[in-house]
């Protein structure tokens, strides 16, 4: 009988591999059939091992986890957000102001024009054209080219001019030097710049301040010579103090009066040798154009309106107290006047002065006769002729000290006497100080 379990051969085979191949635990228990026959003492199987206990209880599967509820993070309490950045503001681009000007480059030549063809106009182109200086225009309202060339060529004082003198073309031909003639009435109409003239003699006598005389610069002038007293321009006096020019400030200058050129370079030797304490100047000075051949009308003098042939007439300069501008030692201590007489031309000054170191007049002519001699050669002059006025027409110096004409009251108290063309002299320190600033251009 075979155990229920037991199954034929072919059910061992039919057993699914975990059961009979290589096991990886012993099985629970192994049948295996008895051939009773081979062995008739065994009964149809053996129990080789006990079976297996039963496999505990699969414990129960554990309770789903709880969801873990997490906990918010602790609130940080935020910074304050950074105050927002200020605008971005463009820095303004500060526009460079314009480069400046190149500074003009100074000429080559002395090149000079002429504002009034007048007594000292016609002059200083006379002494221009002796001295070799260049005049390239002449601008005159009142006078035209034909009317210029008898105006020059012909001087009832100084004579005929012996060079040629002609007109071309509106111009102006002296000795083969031709000159361009304008008319214009306002001096900022004048074209000195394309003539080329940065030198202007401002010789009308009318634009003396330096306001006026400036419009000369604005018509293109670099430098202007104002030949009369100037209320608020330098004054540079030749062989004095001409030496304080200043070409980077000053480009209108005066060259004083023809009698404070006469008076100045005689004051600076008597001061300096011997020191004036004070003194008082009186000018005999030739008629002008300023006055009357017969009696008329002048209202601001009028003993200034009374013929001028016929009288001696007191009149007032500012000679000598422009002197105090040249000399400042001297400032405040020098005045004076003058006498109009019926002379066409050659003034004298008289200088009465107190000294402050005594001295005899002799040492007074020497001091004199050596500065004549030196440093002011050409400019002071020394005589001790018998001379009287006409003899100094056309003296190209600025004062001539007579010395046979001079006086002594004492050592300390002297009477100088000094002779000047007013006219010529003058005109020739008008061009000197024309060539001493074009001497000083860089």
């Amino acid at each position: 009988m075979v155990s229920p379990l037991s199954q034929p051969p072919s059910l061992i085979s039919s057993l699914p591999p975990t059961m009979v191949g290589p096991l990886s635990k012993p099985p629970c228990f192994i049948a295996r059939l008895v051939d009773p026959v081979m062995d008739p003492m065994m009964d149809d199987f053996v129990l080789i091992r006990p079976p297996c206990p039963p496999p505990p209880p699969c414990p129960p599967p554990p309770p789903p986890p709880e969801p873990k509820v997490e906990e918010p993070p602790p609130k940080v309490e935020e910074p304050p957000p950074p105050p927002p950045p200020p605008p971005r503001v463009e820095p303004v681009k500060e526009v460079p102001p314009p480069p400046p000007p190149p500074p003009k480059k100074p000429p080559k030549e002395l090149t000079v024009g002429i504002n009034g063809f007048g007594r000292i106009g016609r002059l200083v182109l006379r002494v221009c054209m002796e001295k070799g200086v260049k005049v390239v225009a002449v601008n005159d309202p009142f006078i035209d080219p034909e009317y210029m060339v008898y105006m020059f060529k012909y001087d009832s004082t100084h004579g005929r001019y012996k060079g040629s003198v002609e007109h071309k073309n509106g111009r102006l031909v002296v000795d083969d030097l031709e000159i361009q003639v304008y008319q214009c009435k306002d001096p900022k109409d004048i074209p000195w710049s394309s003539v080329g003239s940065p030198y202007v003699v401002e010789s009308t006598g009318v634009y003396l301040s330096t306001e006026a005389a400036s419009a000369h610069i604005s018509a293109g002038a670099q430098r202007v010579v104002v030949t009369a007293p100037s209320p608020d321009a330098p004054m540079l006096v030749m062989g004095v103090n001409e030496k304080e020019y200043n070409p980077g400030s000053m480009n209108i200058v005066s060259n004083a009066s023809c009698t404070t050129n006469c008076l100045a370079p005689l004051a600076k030797v008597i001061h300096e040798r011997f020191g004036i304490v004070e003194g008082l100047m009186t000018t005999v000075h030739s008629y002008t154009a300023t006055q009357k051949t017969v009696d008329g009308p002048s209202k601001k003098d009028w003993r200034g309106g009374r013929g001028a042939h016929q009288n001696i007439i007191p009149s007032s300069t500012g000679a000598a107290s422009a002197v105090g501008k040249v000399i400042p030692e001297l400032k405040g201590k020098l005045t004076g006047m003058a006498f109009r007489v019926p002379t066409p031309n050659v003034s004298v000054v008289d200088l009465t002065c107190r000294l402050a170191q005594p001295t005899s007049y002799s040492a007074i002519k020497e001091a004199v006769k050596e500065a004549a001699k030196g440093p002011l050669a050409g400019i002071l002059a020394y005589t001790e002729d018998q001379v009287v006025s006409t003899d100094f027409i056309g003296d190209p110096h600025s004062s001539i000290f007579d010395a046979k004409a001079g006086i002594a009251l004492n050592d300390n108290f002297v009477k100088l006497i000094s002779w000047y063309d007013n006219e010529y002299g003058y005109s020739n320190r008008v061009v000197d100080l024309l060539r001493y600033m074009f001497s000083r251009e860089k």
